[in-house]
């Protein structure tokens, strides 16, 4: 009995040194080998970027730090040490971009968080122009897709029109729209939403037969319902202006054009005041309809895309220098040129087969192609306006668009927007910065 009873002490006995000598479960390891640890179970350092609003704050809390009680923890903005906590409140007293970084150091050795914060400023005043250059992006488009320094507007083509109201889903996914605005904002550089209907693609023209936008906005107490809509998500977004791009072009197309104009009426009396309203407009016949869209603050002429597309068509350029003339000349005679700004595309129509004469095939024989996948396919691409991508296909490189900015500056224009900005890249092969320079 004894003999059991000393056996029974000694296992006790043996158990509470392992016990008491055990870490907690993340200090394992010899110590001098260790390696401190951040664990982020709460996900205050998931996002790459977080946006928030001057006036409000960024909170980092819920993190565990290993070994814990040992390690040394330090919090910096830009890089300035703020804090020794375990937790973090960000409070910025003014616009910005910022980045804090949480360290954690042991024994010699340190690892880190960091995360990035866009603060969109609540008081700000626009860069000074004399032209409109406006870089006007896709439902893709990007922050990054934009060089701040040569542009004076930015649109956005992240909202749809159709018969359940206003779809903005595309300039919520992962805060593009947000982003873009908190970066604009920084940068004193206006931010328009931009709505159509469906879009074809990436020429950015109407999809065949659909009437969605035309069919609400035709309707009075449609067009109301819309108009609240938008005035609500541009003001919760701190946007600062609307375009209406008109693209229901196949069904009912009078009655849709002639819409427009209430349409830019209703939104210019709804917005905040000093809002930008402003008008993508059709080269074609349809252009009488608009009226002179006296509410818009300018007008932007879809200048380019000349659509001979046919069986049996030359292969030829479709976004030329006559043609952009020749379309100014059209909305010369409705509205003051002062008022109109003149697009300039950054896409090219590449042929996919062509017929004995070697002309255009057919309807389905040809597509668009992004500026930027003509320069991967031909890195000369940007000085020239075809290169031998299948058929051939036909764009406006630098020489082109340098030729239209400098006449839409000396002609007296408002200025010219680039269809679309995240088609373009940036640098000295830049379609966007070219018309920068020269409209200055």
């Amino acid at each position: 009995m004894n003999n059991i009873k000393y056996i029974l002490l000694s296992a006790f006995f043996c158990l509470s040194i392992i016990s008491g000598c055990k870490k907690d479960d993340t200090d394992t390891g010899n110590e001098g080998e260790f390696y401190p640890r951040i664990f982020d179970r709460s996900g205050a350092f998931q996002l790459a970027n977080r946006i928030i609003a001057e006036g409000q704050s960024a909170v980092f809390s819920g993190l565990q730090f290993s070994p814990s009680d040992r390690a040394e923890v330090v919090w910096k903005v830009n890089d300035k040490v703020v804090s020794s906590d375990t937790a973090f409140v960000f409070k910025p007293t003014s616009g910005g971009e910022y980045k804090v970084t949480v360290e954690a150091s042991f024994n010699g050795q340190m690892t880190s968080r960091t995360s990035n914060i866009l603060v969109n400023p609540n008081t700000y005043s626009f860069k000074p122009f004399t032209n409109v250059a406006l870089a006007y992006l896709s439902v893709d488009g990007l922050a990054k897709d934009v060089d701040w320094t040569k542009v004076t507007h930015v649109a956005f083509k992240c909202a749809w029109v159709n018969s359940d109201g206003l779809d903005v889903s595309a300039g919520q996914k992962n805060q593009a729209a947000d982003e873009l605005v908190a970066r604009a904002h920084i940068n004193k550089t206006p931010v328009i939403l931009g709505i159509s209907g469906n879009l074809s693609g990436i020429d950015g023209w109407s999809r065949y037969e659909s009437n969605d936008f035309g069919a609400v906005i035709i309707d009075p107490a449609k067009r109301a319902v819309l108009v609240k809509q938008v005035v609500n998500y541009v003001t919760a977004r701190k946007m600062d202006g609307v375009d209406v791009m008109m693209t229901d072009m196949s069904i009912g197309a009078d009655k849709n054009i002639a819409a427009v104009d209430p349409l830019i009426k209703e939104l210019k009396a709804a917005l905040p005041a000093n809002s930008i309203v402003t008008a993508t407009v059709t080269t074609n016949w349809l252009r009488w309809g608009y009226g002179k869209l006296a509410a818009a603050d300018w007008v932007n002429v879809h200048a380019f895309e000349d659509g001979a597309v046919s069986p049996g068509a030359a292969r030829a350029q479709p976004s030329s220098y006559d043609y952009m003339l020749s379309c100014a000349a059209n909305w010369v005679s409705i509205i003051p040129k002062d008022r109109i700004v003149l697009g300039i595309p950054a896409f090219g129509l590449r042929y996919t087969a062509i017929d004995a004469n070697g002309n255009n095939l057919s309807w389905g024989s040809y597509d668009y192609v992004k500026y930027f996948d003509i320069l991967k396919h031909d890195p000369q691409a940007f000085s020239k306006e075809t290169t031998d991508m299948s058929f051939g296909v036909f764009y406006n490189g630098i020489p082109l668009v340098e030729k239209k900015a400098k006449y839409i500056k000396s002609a007296g224009f408002k200025g010219a927007y680039l269809w679309a900005a995240d088609y373009d890249v940036l640098g000295e092969q830049s379609l966007m910065a070219t018309i920068a320079k020269d409209l200055k």
